[in-house]
């Protein structure tokens, strides 16, 4: 989730206001199956020590429905994590460091591909803090990234591999996006 839109959804989703919805459930569901098989397709298959880890706390449930997904093609449970990067932000000036929720990578990342999955891509700060983070777990063979949503809006060189919906939008507006749909809105007033 954007920087934006973490500091809203941490007051609850009473201050986000939404306007449009933009994916249904199905939509989510049907978009999540799709970067499972892209995954497959792009790894030729998973044997080689795959891992799926949500950036906590938005991208967490995403990472377990792709695992799941991944578990029932190839017939076999995924590696899954989960990997909070409050810690490894580069704007610490700017707001305060509140770690969201604990690490949990069940196997030693060296040498796997990891699958980084988050909800919202926007800045891609969260992104570079996720691969500093995950830098000092191991040494993957490679990170490849999967991301609900893309709005745009990149400040740092990051493209996702994998993405549910390109939304382009303004700035101003926050994208909430979870398993039950996403919704463009803004911020209530206050």
């Amino acid at each position: 989730m954007a920087e934006g839109e973490r500091s809203v959804a941490r007051l609850g989703r009473g201050d986000f206001v939404p306007k449009t919805q933009v994916l249904t459930a199905a939509d989510v569901s049907r978009a999540l199956t799709r970067i499972a098989h892209e995954i497959v397709e792009r790894n030729h298959g998973f044997d080689d020590g795959l891992v799926v880890v949500g950036l906590q706390t938005g991208g967490v449930p995403f990472a377990q429905r792709i695992s799941g997904i991944l578990a029932e093609i190839g017939g076999q449970p995924i590696a899954f994590g989960s990997l909070d990067v409050a810690l490894y932000r580069d704007d610490h000036s700017l707001r305060p460091v509140v770690p969201e929720a604990p690490t949990a990578i069940p196997v030693d990342v060296s040498g796997s591909t990891v699958v980084l999955v988050d909800d919202v891509l926007y800045t891609g700060r969260t992104v570079r803090a996720a691969l500093g983070a995950l830098a000092d777990l191991g040494r993957p063979r490679a990170v490849q990234l999967a991301t609900m949503i893309d709005r745009g809006h990149r400040e740092l060189p990051i493209r996702p591999d994998y993405v549910g919906k390109n939304l382009p939008t303004s700035k101003e507006e926050i994208v909430l996006a979870s398993l039950d749909g996403v919704w463009l809105g803004e911020a209530a007033p206050e």
